[in-house]
Order: structure tokens, then sequence, then C-alpha cells
């Protein structure tokens, strides 16, 4: 008993740890929270391979800023110029971002008392790092003593994060822009290969790659996820942050007109003269119309 629920916190705990790498966040908190996490697996780790290369990304991973790791994610997962690594389980699936799996997901997810939070979170259900986040909560409910999600945690290793973990750990690591995330999926892989084990799942066999015809410059992004990329991008412009709306434009011409009615000097005067000998200062200026103070 207590060793299953020990080893039910450490899965929550590296669960956790993928979550942290997987969902991008600009607060630095969750950015120290991973130095704190590695910390913790460095000593414990499951094999020599994940134990050296968990110590490589604390010798990687910048200890004041999260700027370089910020960068490294998107040249990975968002930058054109590279080859873009997708991250739902629908794409290595089907070859689109919201398919079958993204729909198993939502019945999994229906199935606990955990949601996705579509405020702060805009990837979809069968996204890594969502899947990691939940996994990483629902281990560690098991863990305390909440045994009506084992099944459920089982399901969803077996059926969504399974098929194509291996797929999109080798596309990472053989990134030309990986360096931290290299060393993150030795450790990834490490801790799949214990998942089988504990959970009984067999590796699954290779299969073609989905690909989906590319018809126009949107290449094999689904017109659902077209959709949800331009509400995401209209619902900040319609932001307070952003202040594009016409309320906010107005408001903000209104206080700049404010403050200039308020710190506004006026300039002194001047008159306009032609030059001539009788008007020409010492100083001549060459071109025929001059500016002149008027006292």
């Amino acid at each position: 008993m207590q060793d299953t629920q020990s080893i039910n916190k450490a899965r929550a705990i590296y669960y956790n740890l993928f979550a942290n790498f997987f969902v991008p966040s600009s607060d630095i908190k969750n950015y120290f929270e991973l130095f704190r996490l590695l910390n913790l697996l460095k000593d414990s780790s499951l094999d020599e391979a994940s134990e050296e290369s968990i110590k490589n990304i604390l010798n990687l991973l910048d200890k004041d800023s999260n700027q370089s790791l910020i960068q490294e994610y998107d040249d990975i997962f968002h930058n054109p110029v590279y080859e873009k690594v997708r991250q739902t389980a629908s794409f290595y699936d089907e070859g689109v971002e919201s398919g079958k799996k993204r729909v198993e997901m939502i019945q999994f997810v229906a199935k606990t008392k955990l949601r996705r939070d579509e405020k702060r979170y805009f990837e979809y259900e069968d996204s890594v790092g969502f899947i990691f986040s939940i996994m990483s909560e629902l281990s560690n409910l098991v863990a305390l003593g909440e045994k009506q999600y084992e099944n459920t945690v089982h399901c969803i290793f077996e059926q969504i994060l399974n098929p194509f973990v291996d797929e999109f750990a080798k596309s990472i690591y053989e990134h030309k822009k990986a360096n931290i995330y290299k060393e993150l999926m030795v450790v990834l892989h490490s801790f799949v290969e214990f998942e089988r084990l504990y959970l009984e799942v067999t590796k699954p066999l290779k299969k073609e790659k989905a690909k989906k015809q590319v018809t126009d410059n949107w290449g094999d992004i689904s017109a659902e996820e077209r959709e949800r990329r331009g509400m995401a991008g209209r619902e900040w412009v319609m932001s307070d942050e952003s202040g594009f709306t016409a309320e906010k434009m107005g408001e903000r011409f209104i206080d700049n007109i404010d403050t200039l009615l308020e710190k506004w000097k006026p300039q002194p005067r001047f008159t306009v003269v032609k030059v001539d000998d009788n008007t020409k200062l010492n100083n001549y200026n060459p071109h025929p119309i001059s500016l002149t103070p008027e006292f």
C-alpha cells in the first residue's frame, strides 16, 4: 500500500515536470518550480541516462531568466523558419490538430472533477501539455486514496499518450534547435518505459505517419484550428490590454488631449519677413525667407 502510494506520488512529480516544460508561462515562479522539481528528481532518477540528462538540464538552464527556455520552446514548436514539432495526439493519429483523440480526451476528462481553464489555457485537450498536467493531477489524487481515477489514468496513457509519445519525443530529440528539450526527451523516454511496465501497456507498433493534403497556405492546420486561433486573436484585440477597440482608442485620445492641454506651453512668436539689403542680418541666411523672433 505504502509502496504504491509512493510510486504514484513520484509519477505525479514526473508528469508535473513535463507539464511545466510544455505549458509555456512568462511567470518566473513557474520557471523556478522547474529547478525545484529537477533537483528533487536528480538524486532519485529512473536510470543513469536520465540522471545525467537532468544534471545537463540544470546546467543549461539560466539561473536568473527564463528567456532562453522560452526562445528554445518557440524555435521548436512555433518558429516557421524550422520544422515545427506538433503537440497534439490527433495530429500524430490523423494528421489534423483536432480529431478523434481530442474527443477521447474530452470524454476522459469529463469523468473527473478536473477541467481545462479555457480563459488561461488555449491548447486542445489532447496536447501534450494538457495531458501531462492532468496525468500529474490524477496520479496525485490516486496517491491520496482516490482509487476511482486509476482506470482513467491507465486509459489516458494507453489510448492517448502511448501511441504517439515516442514519435513526438524523437521529433524533438532530432530538432536542430533542441538543447534543453533534447536532454528532457532522454528523461521522458526513461519515464515512458517505466510507465509501460507499471501500467502493463505494450509499446505500440510503428505505423505510417498520417498526412493531410496541403490545399492552401494554411498547410495541415484544420478549419477548426484556424477558427480557434482567429477567435483567440480577436479576444486579445478586444481586451483592455491591447486597447484596439474604438472605445479604448477614444479614451486614449481624450486622455492625451487632456494631457496636452494641461502641460502645453506656447512657443515664442515669429514674424516672417522677406530678405533684402535692408533686412539682411549679419548672420545672413541664404534662403529667400528667414524667421526672426518677435520681441
